[in-house]
């Protein structure tokens, strides 16, 4: 239970209590029923803090399809009850018949509505209510992540379907970054820069500059924390100890490097890669290559095509400390 509303559902518990037992000062014939009065109170009181405790998650828009599709079923309701049909015939049963109208009629306007809640659609020509930043999934981005530059590639193939906020603080900070005096600071503060210009080229990526400065918080990332907690969003980074203490805190992280090992090729004996050798082996007539994850490709008979781009066939895979080492036997010309 949150600590905040804690004390506030207690209250208002007391003051139902309280109420009960007050009311029969003002009712003289309930005198004798106090207790009994006051016992009412509390389980009302309970009662609606319990309603209040199942509604948790109960967004305003969800309040608001909700309201709309009353409104609309108690209209439609009362246009159907005052037709020709109800004229005539015995007042108990049109009573009856008007009740069960107006009950469904707002039962199946609220449903709707609710299941419809993403969009609104009135019979209007033209006018269409479509709701914006309202449940959409947010992804806050760190400094990092900028400076990595893969993010941008990403989303522009399309694998990110998220909202992309980006802190003003960060901003800041990548400025600072890019101002710095130390050269290896400064080219990675301008490579953040230009990332950040290739995302806002990106067609269909919305792209969010958040204004907050999350006060009271000096640590840029504890403000990147709280403000991804705040705001129910993930946090993209490559920094391993912002997101052990993103994970700490509940907060979902992507990281980077996990979706670049994730992606990276499963290679099994008698699969044919393509490879560029950069170096002579060992043994006699070998060369090596390096795969863009970083294993170590080491191909037999083919010292003679070094420095080249060459298929080969795959004939061992081995775990190394580095990674994975391949050995594979040259199967052709230059690719």
């Amino acid at each position: 239970m949150n600590k905040t509303l804690l004390p506030i559902r207690a209250v208002f518990i007391a003051l139902c209590t309280a109420a009960g037992w007050l009311l029969c000062y003002s009712i003289q014939e309930w005198d004798a029923y106090r207790l009994r009065a006051t016992l009412i109170g509390l389980l009302i009181g309970v009662l609606v803090v319990l309603v209040d405790m199942l509604l948790k998650g109960f967004s305003l828009r969800g309040l608001s399809a909700l309201t709309f599709g009353l409104a609309v079923g108690a209209l439609v309701a009362m246009f159907l009850s005052s037709s020709p049909l109800f004229d005539n015939g015995d007042p108990q049963v049109i009573y009856l018949f008007r009740l069960a109208l107006f009950l469904i009629c707002t039962y199946l306007g609220a449903v709707i509505a609710l299941r419809g809640k993403d969009e609104f659609n009135l019979v209007i020509p033209y006018v269409r209510f479509v709701p914006h930043d309202v449940e959409t999934p947010l992804v806050v981005v760190d400094t990092s992540a900028l400076i990595d530059g893969r993010v941008a590639k990403i989303c522009e193939a399309g694998f990110i379907n998220a909202a992309l906020v980006i802190p003003r603080f960060v901003l800041e900070e990548l400025q600072n970054v890019a101002d710095s005096t130390d050269p290896l600071r400064q080219a990675r503060g301008r490579r953040g820069l230009e990332v950040l210009n290739d995302l806002r080229r990106i067609k269909n990526l919305d792209l969010r500059i958040h204004e907050s400065e999350v006060t009271k918080r000096q640590d840029v990332d504890a403000k990147l924390v709280f403000l991804a907690q705040s705001m129910r969003a993930r946090l993209l980074t490559t920094d391993y100890n912002l997101a052990k203490m993103a994970e700490f805190h509940g907060v979902p992280w992507l990281n980077l490097n996990h979706l670049a090992k994730a992606l990276h090729q499963e290679l099994l004996v008698g699969d044919t890669i393509e490879v560029d050798l950069v170096k002579l082996g060992k043994e006699e007539g070998q060369a090596v290559g390096f795969l863009e994850d970083g294993s170590m490709v080491v191909v037999n008979t083919a010292r003679a095509h070094l420095g080249r781009r060459v298929t080969a066939e795959i004939t061992s895979v081995l775990p190394s400390a580095g990674g994975k080492m391949v050995f594979a036997r040259y199967v052709g010309g230059p690719a």
